[in-house]
């Protein structure tokens, strides 16, 4: 199988993330998408980031309706911070029997040479990018290993969504319902 990873802090995940990875699944050549939960992201804060299995669990519902689109837990047993070129030659050592591909947006794309390794990244797999609001031309955008994927530009965050939850402001429409519901019940961001 060709196999997809996106990964993300899904911190929750919201409409635009199930988007982008159904678009993915969709309408490329790929089997499948596999949603690596990342328990800290060496770019990002830790601050007001859910336990990781928390926010594994909410992915698990919002996609829990879709063959196509898988979660992972795996970077939960690496080392921390998660170093995508190290996530990347686990998965592909212990599946062997699948093709990987690293799905970004282009928004990343711009950022890719601060990306630990980021020369074997591009040596060893293929990159599947999404169009995001003000990206800038790259260096990459017309490498043969890079290949663009007409979606749907999306400009949800999840720190918007963080922010209406604490002002006590409907996310209907932004994130599924299941993971409203989970949410609520938790009591999470408030």
């Amino acid at each position: 199988m060709k196999i997809g990873l996106f990964f993300g802090s899904f911190n929750p995940i919201h409409i635009g993330h199930l988007v982008i990875a159904n678009t993915m699944a969709e309408t490329t050549d790929l089997d499948q998408v596999w949603m690596i939960v990342s328990p800290q992201n060496p770019f990002k804060k830790q601050k007001n980031l859910l336990h990781e299995f928390d926010r594994y669990d909410m992915v698990q519902q919002a996609i829990a309706d879709n063959a196509k689109l898988r979660v992972s837990d795996i970077e939960f047993h690496l080392p921390k911070p998660s170093y995508t070129i190290d996530t990347l030659t686990v998965i592909q050592e212990r599946f062997a029997q699948h093709e990987f591909v690293l799905i970004m947006g282009s928004d990343n794309l711009r950022h890719f040479e601060k990306w630990k390794n980021h020369d074997k990244i591009l040596k060893y797999f293929s990159l599947y990018v999404y169009p995001r609001p003000d990206s800038e031309a790259t260096q990459w955008d017309n490498h043969p290993k890079v290949r663009w994927v007409a979606a749907p530009m999306m400009d949800i965050s999840a720190t918007f969504i963080r922010r209406c939850i604490e002002a006590r402001q409907s996310i209907r429409y932004l994130v599924p319902d299941d993971v409203i519901a989970y949410i609520e019940r938790k009591k999470f961001y408030q």
